[in-house]
């Protein structure tokens, strides 16, 4: 008692200490220490819980939300110049999946998607202590759900590793949420999705007196209700406010109806894509990286925008959009159109544009309260390529001014138009030009979703809400994403700057977010994209690799990609000299390694420690005569003698940092799939659909290029069952074999020590419980589910007594749940029953056990009795004894 009053007294002194004394460090470790558990793989949306204003009502706050937002952001560019950062490489991925029901002819979304991530969430959380997790967010679709790892990769070779690793313990986990007629294919879209009636398993959506699906409010769309919508919030506002904010009517994609080359039918559209869903149901592959400051952030993002259109055809995978095959194999331009909010004057061309004078007079439609008052041409939706390069490679010129170099391949500025204000801002406050330019382009779009309490109420110093509002709905091909802002508590002048800074390094950093991907039908497929995006951005850095092309030729690049067969069929600018010709090497230099989080730190104003030597050669580049058209083939595997292709610089690069010989034969698996299917040795999965299509006998290729209900039922399983390994798919995966994934191991099982006789038992484990017996002793035991309730009721089986004549007729005893007699030879034990029990026997509302012959009676199977001497009764008694009781039964 004195030792443990000591240590009381101890511990109170040491809190006094930390809450009066040292407050400000002491909160700084706390959130250093949350973040540590928290750190995983950033989400993509900002799901704020709140309720959304209405269009008409946050009309009057746009301003504000697009004026504070450049506010946030330069007091976030002005925490990470004083905070200068040399983070390590975390990054992770993003998978979604599908949730379909099936049945014998048909397959339908199933809705059940937020119901099965809070289920996911809990038993996640139940599981915090493993190192390998999941975390689970929502999507637009209730059909959908979306998974990432719960602590990003690190920035060593065995990390690559633990991808496909990850992706199956994510998939297992799912499996074990689903009911028995559910699957999660990770396929692109649902082709079935907007076909009819009855695409989706009805719940509370509104339906006229005939039955048919009225058109919601949110999305104004005749084909899908607003029903298949995620209930939070945000999503619906998100839908009705695009929709308003261009002038009330629907968005509407056009994507060309595929048509056989024997057929002599012209080429026509698919009709009916006039809702948010068809764009935003698509799932995809992302990968985030955590650069080591922002200027190595914003290098990679310029050098994979470059890259995004090849790695499209690569992974394309949606040829059929509402039942119908497409003349395309990949997402991209649904879901531009599915989201694009530009009126009727920011969706003219910039030709026409010059017909009409600038005056009220001739444009009715002007709206002060609209970012470039609604009339400002816009050249492109709010998902799209980028429209400019972010990375400030600054030489000097001959005038006196500095000109960016990257700015030379930025070719379509007139037709990408910044806000002057905020550029005007930005500049003042210190920022370069190639970054300004690029942030004061993210505000001549609007906020889409304003939450009331959320405008005035922020502090712009500890919060970039605004900006994020901005930031995460232009959905381009790459996403720069700079570090959250510090707490109130790191911004007080009374806190050091190292302090400030432990605060500062357990946030995450700067990021570059890779977009184009489509989602692939196997986790090994999705790793192996994953890891050679990861492998391409090392060689990139670690090689000063310069893949800059003009924004023009990127557009088209990405308009070839989404073609049919692009990966086979089409060429693609790329670079012809990838690396720079002269290369600055120093002490410095060589030392220097993006997968070793030591690596000193560079001054970008000291030549002899620049980390991007491909700005030297930059400047005197000529932007015409810098590139080729090249195959996918060509760009993985190289051309000729002057382009070394990124599958050999990867495998030069994993030879240089040493890689071990255990995960350089995984990650070459990785390598040489992306080769094979570059050259067209394994298919893309929009082909293997083409070709399940072709073959399946519900097929009306030849007539219409229409999917049958059936035929998209057996898709739609062919493709889960392939992603879950049931389903041998060679065309797509060559040599490799898909290990079956079973729900069976998707979570830990606990060696309980609590008495299991104690109340409280959930329904489902006594149900567990009640099976496993069942199933144990069937082949010894014809048991009744009822007669186990019994027993589970009094808390002890009452064991089988032998008559003292010792015959056969005497040793054996049947339970019989009819009429019969009252119970017999009991133990002395199973008499101390209560009152209550004893009048339930009697009345027959449990069953009965009376003694009997061996033959079946009234139809029923006997139940052979062990003798209590048996090693079976033993265990049997010692089991049932320990079950505690359920709710009484009466039938």
């Amino acid at each position: 008692s004195r030792l443990r009053w000591q240590l009381m007294i101890m511990a109170k002194v040491v809190v006094l200490w930390l809450v009066v004394v040292a407050p400000t460090t002491t909160r700084a470790f706390l959130q250093g220490a949350r973040s540590l558990f928290r750190r995983g793989a950033s989400r993509t949306a900002i799901l704020t819980v709140g309720e959304p204003m209405p269009w008409e009502e946050s009309l009057e706050s746009l301003s504000y939300v697009r004026e504070h937002g450049v506010t946030q952001f330069i007091h976030l560019w002005e925490q990470c110049k004083q905070l200068r950062r040399n983070d390590e490489l975390l990054w992770g991925d993003e998978v979604e999946y599908a949730i379909l029901r099936i049945d014998d002819e048909k397959a339908r979304l199933s809705l059940r998607g937020p119901e099965i991530r809070d289920e996911l969430e809990k038993r996640e959380a139940a599981h915090s202590y493993r190192t390998e997790g999941c975390q689970w967010h929502p999507e637009y679709g209730s059909w959908m759900i979306e998974a990432t790892p719960s602590r990003p990769y690190s920035g060593y070779a065995s990390d690559l590793c633990r991808v496909e690793r990850n992706m199956r313990l994510r998939r297992r986990r799912l499996l074990s949420a689903l009911d028995d007629d559910e699957i999660c294919p990770t396929m692109v879209n649902f082709p079935g999705l907007g076909v009819g009636d009855d695409f989706w398993v009805h719940g509370t959506d509104q339906r006229d007196h005939h039955g048919d699906a009225i058109p919601g409010e949110c999305s104004k769309s005749t084909t899908i209700p607003d029903s298949i919508i995620h209930p939070h919030p945000r999503f619906a506002a998100l839908t009705r406010n695009i929709r308003a904010r261009r002038g009330g009517d629907p968005v509407e994609a056009k994507v060309p109806r595929f048509v056989p080359t024997d057929s002599e039918e012209e080429g026509t559209h698919i009709g009916g894509l006039d809702a948010m869903a068809y764009g935003m149901g698509s799932c995809c592959l992302q990968v985030t990286f955590q650069a080591r400051d922002a200027r190595e952030a914003r290098y990679v993002y310029d050098q994979l925008a470059a890259f995004a259109p090849v790695m499209l055809a690569l992974t394309a995978a949606t040829p059929a959009w509402r039942g119908t095959l497409a003349d395309t194999d990949a997402r991209w331009d649904v879901v531009a159109a599915s989201v694009d909010d530009r009126t009727e004057a920011e969706r003219r061309e910039e030709e026409e544009e010059e017909d009409h004078h600038s005056s009220e007079e001739e444009h009715p439609e002007k709206d002060p309260r609209l970012a470039g008052k609604g009339v400002r041409p816009l050249g492109r939706s709010r998902y799209s390529s980028i429209s400019r390069y972010a990375f400030g490679c600054d030489t000097g010129g001959g005038n006196g001014l500095e000109v960016t170099a990257a700015r030379k391949f930025s070719d379509l500025e007139e037709q990408a138009p910044v806000d002057e204000d905020a550029l005007k801002r930005l500049l003042e406050a210190g920022i370069d030009e190639a970054l300004a330019r690029h942030v004061a382009g993210l505000f001549v779009r609007d906020p889409l979703v304003i939450f009331r309490g959320r405008v005035a109420e922020v502090d712009d110093r500890t919060s970039s809400e605004h900006f994020d509002n901005l930031q995460s709905t232009n959905w381009n091909t790459v996403r720069l994403k700079p570090p959250p802002p510090l707490s109130s508590s790191s911004l007080n002048t009374t806190t050091t700057t190292t302090t400030a800074a432990a605060a500062a390094e357990a946030n995450p950093g700067w990021r570059t977010e890779f977009r184009p991907m489509e989602v692939q039908l196997t986790d090994f497929e999705n790793a192996a994209f994953a890891v050679f995006t990861v492998l391409v951005t090392r060689v990139i850095l670690a090689f000063d690799l310069n893949l800059y092309l003009p924004i023009s030729r990127v557009d088209a690049n990405m308009r070839r990609a989404q073609r049919r067969d692009a990966v086979l069929e089409e060429k693609f600018y790329f670079r012809r000299v990838i690396a720079a010709e002269k290369t600055v090497v120093s002490k410095t230099r060589r030392t220097l390694d993006p997968w070793n989080k030591t690596s000193p730190r560079v001054d970008p104003n000291d030549p002899a420690s620049r980390i991007y030597d491909a700005c030297d050669d930059m400047a005197a580049d000529d932007p015409d005569s810098s590139f080729e058209e090249m195959t996918c083939a060509e760009i993985i595997d190289g051309k000729g003698d002057y382009f070394p292709g990124l599958a050999p610089l990867a495998y030069a690069y994993l030879e240089h940092i040493g890689c071990d010989r255990d995960s350089l034969a995984i990650i070459s698996q990785y390598v040489e799939h992306v080769r094979k299917r570059a050259r067209g040795e394994l298919k893309t999965p929009a082909r293997w659909i083409r070709d399940f299509v072709a073959a399946h006998p519900d097929c009306r290729l030849p007539e219409d290029g229409s999917l049958s209900p059936k035929l998209t039922r057996d898709l739609a399983v062919a493709c889960h069952d392939v992603g879950v390994g049931t389903r041998a798919a060679p065309d797509l995966l060559g040599d490799v074999v898909v290990r079956p994934i079973a729900p069976d191991g998707a979570w830990d099982v606990q060696l309980l020590s609590v008495c299991l006789r104690k109340e409280g038992m959930c329904e489902e484990r006594r149900a567990s419980c009640a099976s496993s017996f069942h199933h144990l002793f069937a082949s010894d035991l014809s048991i009744d589910l009822t007669f186990f309730s019994y027993f589970l009721s009094k808390r002890r089986i009452p064991p089988f007594v032998p008559n003292k004549k010792g015959t056969h007729s005497s040793n054996a005893y049947r339970f019989d749940f009819g009429t019969g007699q009252a119970l017999r030879r009991l133990h002395p034990q199973a008499r101390r029953t209560s009152e209550a029990a004893r009048k339930n026997l009697q009345t027959g509302a449990l069953p009965r056990l009376r003694r009997a012959p061996l033959q079946p009676r009234h139809g029923r199977p006997p139940l052979v009795a062990h003798r209590p001497t048996s090693p079976l009764f033993v265990v049997v008694n010692m089991i049932v004894s320990t079950m505690p009781s359920p709710p009484p039964v009466h039938e």
